[in-house]
């Protein structure tokens, strides 16, 4: 048999947000606007918590994990989008698009996680608040946090591989602004069958079943406060979990659109996933901090000001 020559793929050139030549200034400062604000939010979170030891606890050890999530996550795109629309540098290496491909779906896997190990910490904070701190130990927090980024880094890896294993042999030119599996997937010239099934099986089966358990969470944790006699531990508990369910409802809905929704419009696709990579990690820290009085101390003492005694 006769062999058929093939170009092999070596760089891959994204196509960016379309119909928005004439908006690339207004979206550059824009998007780096969003990144800077990303950025100094999760970063002042991060020196708060450990500048501050009455905030060495689960709940904001988790929460500084959650914003090492947000930099890194709005971090896989959005530079590239920046060098895209500035510098029309729209050429992205094969090793650049594996890379993006593996810390999208590894930090977010990671983030899916670990608001459902912040469900359960507020579950025996609240449900079993004598034995909390015998629960919720150094040791436990460190595994649960390590169990989410080592399980996560299993998953991404595994379609990271399944997806750049497939031969690219045409064209390779991404119909999306970053490298995400399916519209990478698109361009192989072999059968995708494998990755499509592995993609719905885990990218549906995880976030649905983290998300049951943290409903399950909170249908015992609303039962607990209603039972409450303290109305200033209702008061309490209801204001850091109404933060806890904002910031879930905000990775879970888009989520859900993105990936339990394959013929979902393209361009409502990549608007979802531009709120996921822009607006919500700049967001997490906003609805964190601003619900919570020990967050906003820590923050200025960590500017010089004055704490007010307890």
């Amino acid at each position: 048999m006769g062999q058929v020559n093939h170009t092999v793929v070596t760089h891959f050139i994204l196509l960016g947000i379309p119909n928005t030549d004439v908006l690339q200034n207004i979206l550059f400062f824009s998007f780096l606007a969003f990144y800077l604000c990303t950025l100094m939010g999760n970063l002042l979170i991060l020196s708060a918590v450990l500048a501050d030891p009455r905030l060495h606890t689960p709940m904001y050890f988790f929460l500084s994990n959650l914003a090492v999530m947000d930099i890194g996550l709005s971090s896989v795109s959005i530079p590239k989008l920046l060098a895209s629309l500035w510098f029309q540098n729209k050429v992205i290496s094969l090793g650049g698009c594996m890379a993006q491909v593996f810390f999208f779906h590894f930090l977010g896997n990671t983030e899916c996680l670990l608001y459902t190990v912040m469900a359960y910490d507020w579950y025996v904070a609240i449900c079993h608040p004598l034995r909390y701190l015998l629960i919720m130990n150094r040791r436990v927090c460190a595994l649960l946090a390590a169990g989410c980024w080592i399980t996560s880094s299993f998953h991404a890896a595994i379609l990271a591989s399944l997806t750049f294993t497939l031969p690219y042999c045409g064209s390779n030119v991404v119909d999306y602004f970053f490298c995400d599996i399916f519209p990478v997937a698109k361009l192989a010239c072999g059968d995708t069958y494998i990755l499509q099934t592995v993609i719905f099986t885990n990218t549906g089966m995880v976030p649905t079943t983290c998300f049951l358990l943290i409903l399950a969470s909170y249908i015992r944790i609303i039962y607990s406060v209603v039972k409450m006699n303290s109305a200033e531990g209702r008061l309490k508990a209801t204001s850091t979990c109404a933060s806890h369910l904002a910031v879930v409802t905000l990775f879970f809905v888009p989520c859900a659109l993105v990936y339990t929704q394959p013929q979902l419009n393209m361009v409502m696709v990549m608007a979802v996933h531009i709120f996921g990579s822009v607006v919500t990690p700049m967001l997490n820290p906003a609805i964190y901090t601003l619900r919570n009085k020990e967050v906003k101390a820590a923050l200025r003492k960590l500017w010089g000001g004055q704490t007010p005694a307890r």
